[in-house]
């Protein structure tokens, strides 16, 4: 049902969804990401310790972030920016039309979705406002350098949100490439809107609805 929304159209239910979401994403990026067994349990683990590392920081800091939001860039762009696999989340989001970029155009990509991105999650870091999340137990996945790792968040309003994160292991450390909100897959969600940019005005189309958004943005 979301597939069919342009880029600057995305259902701000899903937007505001997502957001939620980076919340724990960032606490699992906050330790030593380097895990020498790369174990699915490490994985669960990392989940658990981190996001609380994580949550208690946001509560300490919310009066200072609330007066200079640009903390939150700092944090995100520190901790977070680096353990994700953007590329690999790019080159998925755009799909089948990425074999057909320059090289040019794959960084313009990675660089202007990673920027929306980042953009997107500082801000709700910003907002913050007392949500918690509950680890839920692992289901074992058959590929050991794969983790699905399920939790729930709850807001302050009591709502609960469920949220699946998709981590895998490269060059030995555990990397977010996609995160699933309510049964709405983050990365999925993005490749249909990119579609249809892509067939509108081309890859170059996509980039300058990109570039335009986080223009709009700062």
């Amino acid at each position: 049902m979301f597939h069919n929304q342009p880029i600057l159209q995305i259902s701000s239910k899903i937007r505001i969804l997502t957001m939620v979401a980076i919340m724990a994403i960032w606490g699992l990026v906050w330790h030593n990401p380097v895990v020498m067994a790369a174990t699915q349990e490490q994985a669960l683990d990392l989940v658990r310790s981190t996001t609380n590392d994580m949550l208690q920081a946001l509560r300490q800091r919310q009066d200072a972030i609330k007066s200079n939001p640009d903390l939150v860039y700092e944090l995100a762009n520190t901790i977070a920016v680096p353990h994700f696999d953007f590329e690999y989340i790019t080159q998925y989001a755009v799909g089948k039309f990425w074999r057909n970029a320059t090289a040019g155009e794959r960084q313009a990509l990675i660089r202007e979705f990673r920027t929306l991105l980042v953009h997107t999650y500082a801000k709700t870091l910003a907002n913050y406002s007392g949500q918690t999340i509950d680890i839920l137990p692992m289901r074992p996945s058959s590929r050991p350098n794969q983790a699905l790792v399920r939790t729930k968040v709850r807001t302050s309003g009591g709502a609960e949100i469920t949220l699946n994160f998709s981590l895998y292991v490269k060059a030995g450390m555990w990397k977010v490439y996609d995160v699933t909100v309510n049964g709405v897959s983050l990365v999925t969600n993005y490749r249909g809107s990119f579609a249809q940019e892509v067939r509108k005005g081309g890859i170059s189309g996509l980039i300058q609805s990109l570039t335009n958004r986080n223009r709009a943005n700062r």
